[in-house]
């Protein structure tokens, strides 16, 4: 059986097999081939009618084997559109954190006009349902699938789409919501991006070395600030897991997103003192990094920084 079916135990009944062969030889034999695809084919569709008659033995199941079965569709190409049909996640959709949501259940539930299904990875589901990256898709009532395993990421470089429906990330790339975007509303922001632009690219002289772009964000609703990668570049959590497995990781700058409607963005605007804008723009990236559930270099000059606003506030 396939590493991801490896939960998996039973006896075959099958014509005899060539034993006295070494086993190298044996696994590449036709024969064991042929019970191999029948095998995960008989498995797949059991699981299929479970997933189907009874949702709640499925939901234990998966409980118990659903991250092992995430590792399907990287290693499983041909039969990766079934496997995919059985996975499940959490969603904004619900409140809880339990893992129920299909992506045939997404699919049932997409408004007339949306182009792709959205995620976001994060190290928990905490996190990732607090993500600024989802204020506009609550706004605009948009679900977004909460995936938080530390699979998830592994999984995504291989499941891309789904019933001819790309997979995209709402932390990636420029934010571009197809049909759905408001074009009033983005051609009025694009005018505010004109307005604010001395304060993006203020903020990006002073933050040069940590992002590799300052710019107003489609994103944002209610938080200050938030951090973006670029659609082709490694997410940020998954960094933070290859970091935390030892491996060395070598990743762009991301991209920092300002709300120019919060009351810090505009303060920092205001701000005449160049170390007090300083300290505005670096405490603007911190919260982003923070907010993605990333470590700062030094929490003690962020508290210093912090302090040192507080108490030069008027």
């Amino acid at each position: 059986m396939p590493s991801y079916l490896r939960f998996v135990r039973g006896i075959v009944d099958s014509d005899d097999l060539p034993l006295n062969v070494s086993r190298e030889i044996l696994q590449h034999n036709r024969q064991i081939d042929v019970i191999r695809g029948a095998s995960v084919k008989k498995v797949l569709g059991l699981l299929e009618g479970m997933a189907k008659d009874d949702e709640e033995k499925y939901q234990k199941f998966w409980q118990e084997f659903g991250r092992v079965l995430k590792e399907g569709p990287v290693e499983d190409d041909a039969n990766r559109e079934r496997i995919a049909k059985l996975l499940r996640f959490s969603s904004t959709h619900n409140e809880d954190d339990a893992q129920s949501v299909s992506l045939d259940d997404y699919l049932s539930r997409m408004p007339e006009g949306q182009e792709a299904i959205y995620y976001i990875t994060a190290e928990s589901h905490a996190a990732a349902s607090h993500s600024p990256h989802l204020e506009v898709f609550r706004k605009k009532g948009l679900e977004v699938l909460l995936l938080h395993d530390r699979v998830d990421e592994w999984m995504l470089g291989s499941l891309t789409e789904y019933a001819a429906k790309p997979l995209r990330s709402v932390a990636k790339g420029d934010l571009d919501l197809g049909g759905l975007e408001d074009q009033e509303a983005k051609q009025d922001l694009d005018k505010v991006a004109d307005e604010f632009k001395a304060l993006t690219e203020r903020m990006q002289k002073v933050l040069d070395d940590r992002v590799n772009a300052v710019r107003i964000s489609h994103r944002l609703t209610d938080s200050p600030s938030c951090l973006v990668v670029e659609e082709q570049e490694m997410a940020i959590n998954l960094q933070k897991i290859l970091a935390a497995a030892g491996q060395n990781v070598t990743a762009g700058k991301p991209v920092l997103e300002i709300n120019p409607q919060h009351p810090l963005v505009k303060r920092a605007r205001d701000e005449a003192d160049e170390a007090r804008f300083s300290d505005w723009a670096a405490i603007l990236f911190d919260q982003a990094m923070l907010s993605e559930g990333g470590q700062l270099a030094d929490p003690v000059l962020f508290v210093r920084r912090m302090n040192n606003l507080l108490l030069s506030s008027d």
